[in-house]
């Protein structure tokens, strides 16, 4: 569900303050029914009419990205670095992505313009898993990996379990190779979790969105996803 100045921002008849008076102003009509309050939302089977005439909705478009690092998740920035809809210039629907990958990090990064889905897809309940491959320093413990996987009492709060393995380490270099999925969403949860345990990440990347993987995907490059795994997504993150 969205916000339905935003839904008429998107069809590009009005910006969002403009499209907020157009509601207001009882110019906006929801399956028939005039709408003036401002927190109504509509989902993509509403039909939507700006004095009475239907807005025109954009084909709705979904696209795997390997981000890479030194890239903003975000559709601007006010310090003109380069962000994720950067790589999307010949795509004419305004898409945005599906949560965030830090600056630093690299990986699978979904981007979208179904704003019903993106939603679902962050929201905790769908625990939905994300994997990544970190690199650290020194070589964790044993120990240290049965706490991240139980979780870590972060600043805020206990993290949910995850599921963590050694792949590789480097006794010479002190270095190794750790995978862990997890289902949270906080801000640098990764990094923050293997921090509290002393260890240092030099290189982190989401290998894993769900059943989304980056086989045949280079830094930079993107693949529209098939229809069977739109499907899949919405069934993975349909209420019950």
């Amino acid at each position: 569900m969205e916000r339905l100045q935003k839904v008429i921002a998107r069809a590009g008849l009005a910006s969002r303050r403009k499209a907020e008076q157009l509601i207001l102003d009882g110019k906006v009509q929801v399956n028939g029914q005039t709408v003036k309050e401002l927190g109504t939302k509509v989902s993509n089977n509403d039909k939507v009419t700006v004095n009475g005439v239907p807005i025109d909705k954009e084909p709705l478009v979904y696209y795997l990205f390997y981000k890479p690092t030194g890239v903003i998740s975000s559709v601007k920035d006010d310090r003109n670095r380069t962000t994720v809809v950067d790589f999307f210039k010949h795509v004419p629907e305004r898409i945005f992505p599906v949560g965030r990958l830090d600056y630093d990090t690299s990986g699978a990064l979904l981007l979208t313009n179904d704003g019903e889905l993106a939603n679902r897809l962050m929201h905790p309940s769908f625990e939905f898993d994300k994997t990544y491959i970190a690199n650290v320093t020194p070589i964790p413990t044993n120990d240290q990996l049965r706490q991240l996987a139980m979780g870590i009492r972060l600043e805020d709060g206990m993290t949910a379990k995850a599921r963590v393995q050694l792949l590789a380490s480097d006794k010479e270099k002190k270095t190794a190779s750790v995978q862990m999925t997890i289902h949270e969403g906080r801000n640098r949860q990764v990094r923050r979790m293997f921090s509290a345990l002393h260890l240092h990440v030099r290189k982190l990347k989401r290998e894993r969105y769900g059943f989304l993987s980056l086989n045949g995907l280079h830094p930079g490059e993107s693949r529209e996803l098939k229809p069977h795994e739109v499907k899949t997504l919405m069934h993975n993150t349909r209420s019950t």
